[in-house]
Parts: structure tokens; C-alpha cells; sequence
């Protein structure tokens, strides 16, 4: 294995190389920026009304699961910068269908949250302009992200900045607003004190269950840092930088604004769930026009994230096509752009929206199904991957472990230990133990064609 630390920039299956067009500002707020998605905005509401006030110890238990995974993945994204991220990571350290598995399984996860966050964005906008349809909104918002992911990466880049920039401002300035009315010096409130956590755990250890399976997947998103750091001027610096300040984001903007929330607003008020928690808090304060204001930066937060899913998805698609794994077609680049791989990309989200409106009682939900525990299965590649790949490290690079996982390999197993235990707990949850076994069967198809392809390679 190679002992320098230079960066070879990936190269297409045209020989054309993808641009590093990605300055250290861009990386640094799209990983600032990257913790505040449509997840937390979203699909927190529905965590709260499970859990109640011990939402803030589901976000913590599972933020501190995050934190961990992120660690690694920083750990081997420095190491070895890639725009494959941890799909490189698994090929490298277990085997070529590793690498296929988790890439073509993220894939197909970024590609529908595409779709989703669409159809989010449409019904926010149709909602502001009612009779517009909301399947045009979802038209127009498909052709901007994709023409910006066709253009330069530094447009993306751009683009990420500014959307993290307003997403960051916006959640700073709510957590101030809510922690000066909780304290009871913001004019015009009255301090609600701690009346609303006295029923702690209101539906008892089950409710903590679900909401704790719901803040899982609102993490997901973090990942692009690692991939983007592919394509920027130093992705050791970026990817460094991004994983040591991954506490302090998730501990702020995650379990500091689900405290601020459960404070506020009462843990079963329905506009938590029919209007979102962020919307719900700010209207409790009585801020005119608060509520409406949060509706915008959550629109922001879901194009951003559908910026953010088709950039994703063309890189890993792009890395799996370099390493011969994917169609040849994809792996061509043009301007610095693997711009096949972002048509196929937009098209497979779009093809997302379609399906829930032409079969949104069966096929539609079955894809929702297949993509429920895709994150959780991705996590435990990269565990495994950095158990493997920190070994291999320390004896024949130590110079490029930049950055290091804390108390290897103890908190790596802790880690695999936490995400089995979540296994078991959707296993024991009806609706989503139909999540598990989809993705199960997804992963384990996709497990079986990679094997037989490595197989049939290494036969030739």
C-alpha cells in the first residue's frame, strides 16, 4: 500500500478527471450546514408525540451514535479521499461486493429522498399558492438542482454555502429566541418553566423506542462532507475539520433545539405534528410571522437536501463506475462533471415522485420500505471497514491517519453494538420491522450480484 498522502483526483471511464472545484469555505459549511436537514425540520414532530420530553434523550443516544460513525468514517475519508466515501472504504477493506452493496444500496436511498423532498418542498409552495400543482413545483425544482449539478461543482458548492448559511442563521437564531423565552426574559412571553416535562416519559419505554428509531434517520445526510471532500482543494483539511467539529453541531443544533422544543410547547399540542415543532415553538412565542418564516427556511432545508442527494448520488454512482462497478456510461465525465451520472440520478428521483402519485398504495410505499434501514446498514459497512482498514493503517501508512477514532477499538465495537441493538428494536416495532426485512432483502440481492460479480472478476 502506498505510503503518501497526495491525493490522486479520480479519473473517468474516459479519461477525463472530475474538477476539484470545492474551496474550504464550501466544505466547511456544508458540513455545518449538512446536520441541519429535512429530517430534524421534518420528522421530528412525529418523535416528539411518541416520545415526549425524552426526545431529548433519543437525539442524544442516537447523536452520540452519529458522532461515533462520522469519527470513522473522517478517520478513513482522510486517509483515502474518495468520491465513493465509505462505498471505497468497504471495497478496500472487505471486498469488491462490499463496495457494491453499500454504494448501490446509498444509491437508491439518496435517488427516492430526491423524490421525497420534492413532493416536501411542492406541498410548502402549493400550500403558499393554492391551484398551482404541486407535481409542476416538483418539475421545476428537478430541473434547477440537476442544471446545477450539471454545471461546475463549484456551483453546487455555491449553492450549498448560501442554503447552509441561511439553514444555520435560522436555527441559531431559534434556539436564542427559545432559550431567552424560556428563561422569561423575552418580552411579551411568559416563562413556561418546566410544566411541560413533569410526564417525562409519557408512553413509557416503547414511545422512547420510536422516537429513538426516528432520530436515527434524521442524521442521515452527514455523509456528503466525505464525498464532496473528493473534489475539493485539500480533502485531508476538509474532511479533518468537519468530523472534530461534528460534536459541537450535533449537541447545538439537534439535542439543544429538541430541548428548546419540549420546553415551550406542550409534548402532545397536534401542531407539532400537523405544523412541525419548529413552526409550533415560535407560534407558542407569538412572534408575528414566525411561524411562516420557519416555513421558508424549511423549504430551504429541502431543496438543499435535494441539491445535496443528487450531488451524492452521481459521485457514488461516478466512484462505482471508476472501479467497475456500474455501467460504463455513467462513469463519464464532461466539464468536470459526471453529468450521465447526475441525468440518471435526477431521473431515478423523479421517477420517485411519479410512482407516488401513480401507485401511492403499493409500489410507492414498497420503495419507501426497501430505503428504511439502508442508513443503519451503511453504518455498520464503515464500522467494519474502520476495524479492518485502521489495522492495515498502523502498520503500513501510520502517516495518514490524520485523524484518529477515539479509543480504538473499543468505542468502534460500542458503536457495532448500538446499531445491532437498533436492529432489534425495529425487529420489535411493527411498522418498522416491515422496513427492516425490505431493506434486508434489498441488501442482501444487491450482496448476492456483487459476490458473483467479484467472483466472475476474479475468474478472468
Amino acid at each position: 500500500m502506498p505510503s503518501s498522502t497526495t491525493t490522486e483526483t479520480p479519473t473517468g471511464t474516459d479519461g477525463v478527471s472530475l474538477s476539484p472545484g470545492l474551496k474550504q469555505r464550501h466544505l466547511s459549511m456544508i458540513a455545518l450546514g449538512g446536520v441541519i436537514g429535512a429530517g430534524l425540520f421534518v420528522g421530528s414532530g412525529a418523535g416528539i408525540a411518541a416520545a415526549g420530553p425524552s426526545i431529548v434523550v433519543a437525539y442524544a443516544l442516537s447523536g452520540v451514535l452519529m458522532m461515533l460513525v462520522m469519527r470513522m468514517l473522517g478517520e478513513m475519508s482522510a486517509a483515502y479521499p474518495s468520491s465513493g466515501s465509505f462505498s471505497a472504504h468497504a471495497e478496500r477493506a472487505i471486498g469488491p461486493w462490499a463496495g457494491f452493496t453499500a454504494g448501490w444500496s446509498f444509491w437508491v436511498l439518496l435517488c427516492t429522498a430526491v423524490g421525497l423532498e420534492g413532493i416536501g418542498a411542492a406541498k410548502i409552495v402549493s400550500g403558499w399558492l393554492p391551484g398551482t400543482p404541486e407535481w409542476a413545483w416538483v418539475a421545476l425544482f428537478m430541473v434547477v438542482f440537476c442544471g446545477t449539478n450539471l454545471a461546475a461543482v463549484k456551483n453546487f458548492g455555491e449553492f450549498e454555502f448560501w442554503f447552509a448559511a441561511l439553514k444555520v442563521g435560522a436555527i441559531t437564531l431559534f434556539l436564542v429566541l427559545g432559550v431567552l423565552a424560556i428563561a422569561g426574559v423575552l418580552p411579551g412571553t411568559d416563562s413556561p418553566g418546566a410544566s411541560h416535562l413533569t410526564d417525562f416519559l409519557p408512553n413509557g419505554a416503547e414511545g422512547l423506542v420510536i422516537g429513538l428509531l426516528a432520530s436515527v434517520f434524521a442524521y442521515g445526510g452527514l455523509e456528503t462532507v466525505t464525498i464532496a471532500a473528493a473534489e475539493s482543494e485539500n480533502p485531508v483539511k476538509g474532511v479533518a475539520s468537519a468530523v472534530r467539529t461534528a460534536m459541537w453541531r450535533i449537541a447545538l443544533f439537534y439535542i439543544g433545539s429538541m430541548a428548546v422544543i419540549v420546553t415551550l410547547v406542550p409534548w402532545d399540542s397536534e401542531a407539532v405534528v400537523e405544523r412541525g415543532p419548529y413552526v409550533a415553538a415560535l407560534d407558542e412565542l407569538g412572534i408575528p410571522g414566525a411561524g411562516q418564516l420557519m416555513n421558508v427556511v424549511v423549504l430551504v432545508a429541502l431543496l438543499s437536501a435535494m441539491n445535496a442527494n443528487i450531488y451524492g448520488a452521481s459521485r457514488i454512482a461516478y466512484s462505482l463506475v471508476e472501479r467497475g462497478q456500474g455501467p460504463q456510461g455513467l462513469g463519464r465525465v464532461s466539464g468536470g462533471v459526471p453529468r450521465i451520472a447526475v441525468l440518471a440520478s435526477s431521473v431515478f428521483g423523479f421517477l420517485c415522485v411519479l410512482l407516488s402519485y401513480w401507485r401511492p398504495d403499493d409500489v410507492f410505499p414498497w420503495l419507501l420500505n426497501m430505503i428504511g434501514a439502508v442508513i443503519l446498514a451503511v453504518w455498520i459497512f464503515i464500522a467494519v471497514s474502520q476495524l479492518r482498514l485502521r489495522r492495515r493503517l498502523e502498520r503500513e501508512a501510520p502517516e495518514k491517519l490524520a485523524v484518529r477514532m477515539w479509543a480504538f477499538p473499543w468505542l468502534t465495537w460500542a458503536a457495532l453494538a448500538g446499531m445491532a441493538a437498533i436492529f432489534v428494536l425495529m425487529a420489535r416495532e411493527p411498522d418498522t420491522r416491515v422496513q427492516l426485512y425490505s431493506t434486508g432483502a434489498m441488501i442482501l440481492v444487491l450482496a448476492v450480484i456483487g459476490y458473483t460479480w467479484q467472483r466472475a472478476r476474479a475468474q478472468r
